[in-house]
């Protein structure tokens, strides 16, 4: 799940589509991606279609609300204007947890691509790296990762562009099999695929399209913030195109034996080509990406809690900020759950990508179902709106129950639920206090 740092400046709509597909393109894509082919074969191209159409309906709502009243705590804020402080607490914690587990996600996933150069390293002690990496960017200031953002953005389209040219190529001959699937009609393997691959590929399709929520902050930097849903429109149609051409050529030039949940799939068409140094190329760029995301979380996740902690959600000493204008509780906060998704790493080398991007996914869902109600609530929505709130809603609802199809998938589900009940506990001892207080 992918993060954007909010620009500065007014931008046009179709600036902010641009910036949007950059934003969003992550590991979830370049690496998740794997799971929905594994589980799913050629079908899987269904999912992300569905994903894309429920994913665009989600940033619609949120986009409108935006364009009619702008918040600064954007889907959190309209939860509390919609059903109440109970919702507003438990959103913004339901949308900590996520970031915090697509962080473990997104570190994993570094790890994994770092393999591809030291296979004889440990995820966990890869993951040590990264992390101590981009804890140092939050440190020193995260200014340079802003001005960069834009660029890291271009880096992910180029890399997507640059595989369907290759692969592209590959399957029409221009370039050769090099002994690879391409040369044995790989493609053909997949129609032999299990009846409920498509139904546990969904979540995985939807979480590649993570951060549209992000979106939704940003339209306030447009010129027109009535624009946000047309620059919605074409951003998602964009990543939509590049999702479904890309893994299509994947599922055309490579066996589904041959893709694993510890390398990403493009590498693994890219491999067997042998074109000098591309596959290394292209690891790089999933690595550079993968970091600006990874720093962008750990951002989030620290700003989140200081934001939840100034308006009453979280205790007041996470908002307290120390040297270099840094919130030192809620950076040490930060620094603990990195050490914990380290720790996981650890104890869990074999799936931990799968939980993690499972149960970050669910909760990320999660916030998107209150986004489409409070949008229910707040808007006023004709029919045609009402078809496609209840739409997006079955399409999301698709993708929770389909984790419970799959054993790994369902590990996740538990962990979100874990966290959901949770959430809840806290939400309700907070309202009987805020109850006690008014009472007194």
């Amino acid at each position: 799940m992918k993060k954007c740092m909010k620009s500065e400046g007014h931008l046009s709509w179709w600036q902010m589509s641009l910036i949007g597909v950059g934003c969003i393109i992550g590991t979830g894509y370049f690496l998740g991606s794997s799971i929905a082919i594994q589980q799913a074969g050629t079908s899987v191209l269904f999912a992300y279609l569905f994903a894309g159409i429920g994913t665009w309906i989600v940033y619609q709502s949120l986009a409108e609300m935006t364009a009619s009243h702008p918040e600064k705590g954007s889907f959190r804020t309209y939860a509390k204007q919609a059903f109440g402080p109970w919702a507003g607490f438990s959103t913004g914690w339901v949308y900590w947890s996520s970031e915090m587990l697509i962080m473990g996600s997104q570190l994993t996933a570094l790890a994994i691509f770092a393999q591809f150069w030291f296979p004889d390293f440990p995820v966990w002690m890869l993951a040590c790296v990264f992390a101590a990496l981009g804890l140092l960017v939050i440190f020193v200031g995260v200014h340079f990762v802003e001005r960069m953002e834009n660029v890291f953005g271009i880096m992910k389209v180029a890399a997507i562009f640059m595989f369907i040219l290759i692969a592209g190529a590959a399957m029409t001959g221009v370039l050769g099999a090099g002994g690879g699937s391409a040369a044995n009609g790989g493609g053909a393997a997949f129609t032999d695929i299990k009846g409920t691959g498509l139904w546990v590929a969904f979540l995985y399709a939807f979480y590649a399209f993570g951060g549209i929520e992000v979106m939704g902050l940003m339209a306030g930097e447009l010129k027109n913030p009535k624009d946000a849903p047309k620059s919605g429109k074409l951003m998602l149609m964009v990543l939509t195109v590049l999702y479904i051409t890309s893994i299509y050529l994947v599922t055309k030039l490579t066996n589904p034996n041959e893709i694993h949940a510890d390398e990403s799939p493009f590498l693994t068409v890219l491999k067997p080509l042998e074109l000098p140094f591309v596959p290394h190329v292209f690891n790089s760029v999933l690595i550079i990406a993968g970091f600006s995301t990874l720093v962008a979380s750990l951002y989030a996740v620290t700003t989140i809690l200081v934001t939840l902690a100034e308006e009453g959600d979280a205790p007041e000493m996470f908002a307290k900020k120390g040297r270099r204008d840094i919130p030192a509780s809620a950076f040490l906060l930060t620094v603990f759950v990195v050490l914990l998704s380290i720790l996981v790493a650890l104890l869990l080398p074999e799936k931990v990508f799968e939980y993690l991007t499972t149960a970050a996914g669910l909760m990320l869902l999660y916030t998107w179902v209150m986004i489409l109600f409070s949008y229910r609530k707040l808007m006023d929505t004709k029919l045609f709106a009402q078809v496609k709130l209840w739409l997006a809603v079955l399409l999301i609802t698709i993708a929770v129950s389909g984790t419970w199809m799959d054993e790994v998938s369902k590990t996740g589900l538990f962990i979100s639920a874990g966290f959901i009940v949770l959430i809840a506990l806290a939400t309700l001892m907070k309202q009987r206090r805020q109850k006690f207080k008014n009472g007194f």
